[in-house]
């Protein structure tokens, strides 16, 4: 569809106020909703708001000048994806360069040309929804901080050292559960797990990196470093099993499939980042806390426990989550025993 034939939401920035009523007449003649300001702080106080698809900005203007409104959006992850057409009564390569080096997308001088404004209003529009249309079908296949991540600074292979808290969570008894139901409602009650468990994930700032059938693999700490990823790690897990306890009540009610999780969370030094090939690549993170949150998650079977931990991930936890120490475990392909910990409902 052409940007000229769907009514967008722009934005223009002005201190003149001749100006601002010459650009918003040419902009509802495009059929486009407006607002304006009359200077740069009002501007980012708009935008703050959201739901603007382009901004046109003057450059000269009192407190805070176009060049410096330009860079606070690129600066600002919600604003720096709104394309920014700079407005100027200077006549001078040097102020081109300038804004197209700081990001602008176009430029226009004043007075502005009504086909030329139309040309590019339209022009920035249509990037815009091509952007918006790749960054979806991105989030759609990648967690949203990595998708985020690809965005802003492309792919390469390889990874870097950085600490995190693995989780790997999974449900319990999956295989009885595919032989004894349909799997038109097995997979009905996966998408409800995969919804409530990637939301609650993703809200407490971590990675929900690897769907395993039944399992899920998430990170907290990379690509997004938080210093208490061990803290989130946790009480996403708690707030899961909480959701969980609700959503089992409501299938027990409609005589549906009903799920219980195990939780294994270990934290340590690993190597995150993109592995594969140019062609066919995952984001992911390779060390031994990886390996040690599927064994915790498995000894929650042996131990009848819903969420379990190791002692390097208990060391970072405030006095909000109690837990229980469960004594030592030597796991399969582990060399030193492992100090276990079950983590208590809050």
């Amino acid at each position: 569809m052409n940007p000229a034939q769907t009514s967008h939401r722009l934005l223009i920035v002005d201190d003149n106020k001749v100006n601002r009523m010459l650009l918003s007449r040419e902009v509802e003649r495009l059929g486009h909703e407006l607002d304006t300001a009359e200077n740069g702080r009002e501007a980012l106080e708009k935008l703050g708001t959201g739901g603007f698809d382009l901004m046109l900005l003057d450059i000269e203007m009192p407190e805070m000048n176009g060049y410096q409104v330009l860079e606070t959006c690129l600066k600002n992850p919600d604003l720096r994806n709104i394309p920014i057409i700079m407005t100027t009564s200077l006549d001078e390569l040097e102020s081109v360069v300038r804004c197209i080096e700081l990001g602008a997308e176009d430029y226009l001088n004043k007075p502005v040309n009504p086909i030329l404004l139309r040309a590019r209003v339209n022009a920035c529009l249509e990037k815009k929804r091509l952007r918006d249309e790749q960054r979806r079908l991105i989030r759609t296949f990648a967690d949203k901080d990595v998708a985020d991540q690809l965005i802003r600074e492309g792919f390469t292979l390889g990874g870097k050292h950085t600490v995190i808290s693995s989780v790997f969570c999974d449900i319990r008894n999956y295989t009885t559960i595919t032989e004894a139901n349909d799997p038109a409602d097995v997979i009905a009650m996966i998408n409800d797990y995969y919804l409530l468990v990637i939301d609650t994930i993703q809200s407490h700032g971590g990675n929900a990196n690897q769907m395993q059938g039944d399992g899920l693999m998430s990170f907290f700490g990379a690509p997004v470093f938080y210093p208490d990823h061990a803290q989130r790690a946790v009480r996403s897990a708690i707030e899961i099993h909480k959701k969980l306890d609700a959503y089992n009540r409501e299938q027990a009610e409609k005589g549906r499939l009903q799920l219980e999780v195990g939780f294994g969370i270990a934290t340590g030094r690993v190597v995150a980042g993109y592995a594969g090939t140019q062609t066919r690549a995952t984001y992911l993170c390779v060390g031994d806390p990886v390996n040690l949150s599927t064994r915790l998650e498995a000894h929650t079977k042996v131990v009848q426990r819903s969420i379990i931990i190791d002692e390097a991930t208990r060391r970072e936890l405030d006095d909000s989550i109690k837990i229980e120490p469960l004594g030592e475990e030597l796991f399969k392909g582990k060399t030193i025993p492992v100090k276990v910990y079950s983590v208590l409902p809050i």
